[in-house]
């Protein structure tokens, strides 16, 4: 089953985010995965939330998922994301 790792950003540094992008893209295709969304146009459909930049990622299983997360370069990666963004980030099992 597929695992899918959702982010929820807000820049806040566009030249250090895009070089954390960068990076992600990357690592992305090194673990095998695929992009299904990555920024791009966004209409809310319900609620009152925001509009943010909003990334989607299939990895093969949950398990790559988590492993990607907790990987060594995902880390270093993150310190680039934490300093360029307010992000929010999860793991979910497809069906």
């Amino acid at each position: 089953m597929a695992g899918y790792l959702i982010a929820d950003q807000v820049v806040t540094d566009e030249a250090l985010f895009a070089e954390f992008a960068r990076g992600m893209f990357d690592l992305v295709g090194a673990h095998k995965a695929k992009f299904l969304a990555r920024g791009g146009t966004m209409e809310i459909s319900a609620g009152d939330r925001p509009m943010r930049r909003v990334v989607v990622i299939e990895f093969e299983s949950f398990e790559k998922a988590k492993a990607f997360i907790n990987s060594a370069e995902y880390k270093r990666l993150g310190e680039m994301r934490d300093k360029s963004s307010i992000a929010h980030a999860l793991i979910v099992e497809g069906v």
